[in-house]
């Protein structure tokens, strides 16, 4: 059971796998059509394949799903390995009655009994959990794999870029693997950005709607919402009053589904004492890059002026791409620091007290404090005095206890009495192979 967000190369990546194994295989993708129709599509898909046994759909023709699915087994060899490719199932599982049970049957009676290797892929990450989850049919019958971006580790060896231009990558791409293709090697984030928005045909551009039209065709409140959050309100109230003043009920059900399909995360203040200021953001880079300097300007670019649209990223880059990075930082922490089972942040109603790392033994409300700590990602702009006399400050509204405090700076420090400091080196590191990793919280402890 395949899933990953859209646009992964899921899809893509199964093709090329049942190509290169020089087995029979056959492969059929499912789309938000008609049932009877997508049957259709399947007998046809099946009789098109390089499966040995294919001229039984040729030749007999099966009027329901539970006959196609059983005479599928019936298709496949007794005696050598095959591949069998069903992409999208979550379509079927929403519009063919009672699929899950079908393909359980077809599984249990035929399929099983073969040596098959059946890859069921969709991108509806929240249907793609339940078709394993308990009391439902399939259950435990097959085994989980999450496709994930490419990582900065990976991005980094793709683009051949230094750690610093790697992060920039990261958080505009966000590891899609079609719109790194599009990245010269070696290039930066403004020669990238140059050669996309000058080609309204680029990944950069189309993946985004593409991806939105396929995940939300008829939820306009989600889509809705989900700008709004894009455009950088991280409060229920703000997202309510900048999205034109939905109402509450409203707004929680378009909240709900954005979270549920992955798209959204829902996130609480990290720290000893429970919190109810709850904040949400995009979960995918790529994506937050995109509703937020994109899609409100499509028409210019489609106008080729690609450069004004440029230009504004430009005049904004700083500040967002601050806040843009700090997910990948703490993920990136999480993997670095020893004993740290979370890293989140913590911040008050109203801002006055805001740490940009908190490292505990677990979430959202912690038994023990690891480690406070402030991230700086500028350009040209150390991590200094100021800075570290500013996290001391809010540690103590935070803790009683001497925390140990931590530094992420884009271009060095330039203080003294940090427990740890991480460059972007060090960040890259932490999504290499375990034995590169000696950190450097190990190495000054």
């Amino acid at each position: 059971m395949v899933r990953g967000r859209r646009r992964i190369g899921k899809s893509a990546l199964a093709e090329e796998f049942a190509g290169r194994s020089g087995l029979p295989f056959a492969y059929y993708t499912a789309s938000p059509g008609d049932p009877q129709a997508e049957l259709s599509q399947f007998m046809d898909d099946i009789a098109a394949s390089t499966l040995p046994a294919r001229d039984l759909f040729a030749e007999s023709a099966p009027g329901t799903w539970n006959a196609a699915l059983l005479q599928l087994g019936q298709a496949l060899p007794d005696d050598s390995p095959s591949i069998v490719v069903l992409d999208e199932v979550p379509y079927l599982m929403e519009r063919v009655e009672a699929f899950e049970g079908l393909l359980q049957r077809a599984w249990d009676r035929v399929l099983s009994r073969k040596p098959v290797l059946l890859l069921l892929v969709g991108s509806d990450l929240s249907m793609m959990e339940a078709l394993n989850s308990y009391e439902r049919p399939f259950h435990q019958r097959g085994t989980e794999v999450v496709v994930g971006p490419l990582n900065p580790a990976e991005i980094q060896r793709m683009l051949g870029l230094s750690a610093k231009d790697t992060f920039d990558a990261a958080v505009v791409t966000g590891g899609l693997p079609l719109v790194c293709a599009e990245w010269p090697r070696g290039a930066s984030v403004w020669e990238y950005l140059h050669q996309a928005l000058g080609n309204p045909l680029s990944a950069l551009l189309v993946s985004g709607e593409r991806s939105l039209a396929a995940e939300f065709p008829t939820q306009a409140q989600a889509r809705e919402v989900l700008q709004t959050i894009g455009s950088g309100e991280r409060t229920f109230t703000n997202i309510a009053r900048a999205a034109g003043g939905i109402s509450h009920s409203t707004l929680s059900r378009a909240a709900d589904l954005l979270i549920a399909k992955g798209v959204v995360t829902s996130e609480l203040p990290l720290s000893t004492r429970p919190s109810k200021e709850r904040r949400y953001r995009i979960s995918d880079p790529y994506l937050r890059f995109w509703l937020r300097f994109l899609r409100p300007h499509m028409p210019e670019i489609e106008r080729r002026r690609g450069d004004l649209t440029l230009r504004r990223i430009a005049s904004q880059w700083s500040s967002w791409r601050g806040r843009a990075v700090e997910p990948l930082v703490r993920e990136s922490l999480a993997r670095l620091v020893p004993g740290s089972a979370a890293v989140g942040a913590y911040w008050t109603r109203g801002n006055d007290v805001e740490i940009d790392l908190v490292g505990a033994d677990r979430a959202p409300v912690a038994g023990k404090l690891h480690f406070l700590g402030s991230i700086k990602w500028l350009e040209n702009s150390p991590f200094d005095d100021h800075d570290a006399a500013a996290l001391a400050r809010h540690r103590a509204a935070v803790t009683d206890e001497l925390v140990p405090l931590v530094a992420v700076s884009r271009s060095g420090v330039s203080c003294t009495g940090l427990s740890a400091v991480y460059g972007p080196d060090d960040l890259v590191r932490a999504w290499q192979p375990a034995l590169a990793r000696q950190t450097v919280w190990e190495i000054s402890t």
